[in-house]
Formats: C-alpha cells, sequence, structure tokens
C-alpha cells in the first residue's frame, strides 16, 4: 500500500495558512499520515506529528492535538457547567472528537449527555485515533446522534440544562455553521468556536 498523501503536508510539514489569522500561519512536522478522506461535510485529515502527538485537522484547520487539547476542552466544558447550580441534562453540538464530552462527565451530578455531531466521519475517526479524548463516547451516559445541531436543538427546546456549542469556525461547507441556537437551555448556554488549538 503506498503512503498516504495530503495537499497540506508538503516536505514532511503541514501548514495551516488562513485569512482567518493575517500574517502568520501554523507549521507541524509531521511523523506519519494516519488517516485522510473527504466526509460529507469536510476533508477530514489525521497525522502523527513529531510534538504534538496525534492531531485532528478539519478542512484545513487544525481541530485538537493530543498534546494540548485538555486546554480547550477544560474551558469549554467546566465554565458553563460550574455556572450551573445542578446540571443534569447537557447537550454537546460538535465536538465529536469527544473530549468535551469526556470534560463534561467529570461532574458527578451529571446524569446524561447528548452529543450532536454533524459529520460521522469525526466521530468515526476520533475513536481510532484520538482514544484519549474519545472513549467516553462509549458511557452510558452518552448518547451519539449524528446530525444538524441547530436542528436537533430546536426541536428539543427546554430539555437541557447546559448547551455547549464545540463547532468549528464558520465555514461555508458546514451547513448550519454560521446559525445560531434558537433554543435556550434552563440553566446557561456556553457557544464557541473551535479553529487552531495551538
Amino acid at each position: 500500500m503506498a503512503p498516504l498523501t495530503h495537499p497540506s503536508i508538503l516536505d514532511g510539514w503541514f501548514r495551516e495558512v488562513s485569512s482567518q489569522w493575517p500574517g502568520q500561519a501554523m507549521t507541524l512536522k509531521v511523523n506519519r499520515i494516519l488517516h485522510t478522506e473527504k466526509s460529507l461535510y469536510q476533508d477530514v485529515l489525521v497525522f502523527e506529528s513529531e510534538t504534538y502527538g496525534n492531531v485532528l485537522v478539519l478542512d484545513g484547520v487544525i481541530q485538537c492535538t493530543e498534546r494540548d487539547e485538555f486546554s480547550y476542552q477544560e474551558m469549554i466544558a467546566h465554565l458553563p457547567l460550574a455556572s450551573h447550580p445542578n446540571p443534569k441534562r447537557v447537550l454537546v453540538i460538535g465536538g465529536g472528537d469527544g473530549g468535551v464530552v469526556r470534560e463534561v462527565l467529570k461532574h458527578d451530578t451529571v446524569e446524561e449527555v447528548v452529543l450532536c455531531d454533524i459529520d460521522e466521519a469525526v466521530v468515526r475517526v476520533s475513536k481510532i485515533f484520538l482514544p484519549h479524548m474519545s472513549r467516553l463516547l462509549e458511557s452510558p451516559k452518552v448518547t451519539v446522534h449524528i446530525g444538524d445541531g441547530f436542528k436537533f436543538l430546536a426541536t428539543h427546546e427546554g430539555t437541557y440544562d447546559v448547551i455547549i456549542t464545540d463547532s468549528s469556525s464558520t465555514t461555508p461547507s458546514l451547513p448550519g455553521a454560521i446559525s445560531r441556537p434558537r433554543a435556550s437551555a434552563s440553566g446557561c448556554t456556553s457557544l464557541s468556536s473551535r479553529s487552531s488549538a495551538i
């Protein structure tokens, strides 16, 4: 089998160049490409980097690295949960890598977590290449729903104590990515837009 290739990796280096970050770019040395695919929604790349462990990239933008993913996951999960007096039911929109779900389940009061991600490829690939982040997606407290999170939210108004939106930055290839939730939680809502994790 021929080694995997990807247009974002040249001469052994991954390059993230984005108009979101004018005048700067991110590069990481690649030990090997682990996975590439075009899902129904986006380009999915996973590679092993020399210094950051496995790296998940969607549409050319770093989503998480094994080395520092905790800093993002902890902040997006613990702040809204600590702001609610008794969070029992939590909805995570996006976050198919499972890191936010892992952090949410550290709260003893949480009885149920629903993860709603539009792209099954992110969930599937994360279970294979990011097991430390995704392992709790198998918890009996967790339900994984593949579909548009904002459509899901509209049909479950008033159901959740905390709603955490962990979706990619506004991207035309992701339907609903630029929408705002139309329903509110009975407690608090945390909104976030994920871009480069490093």
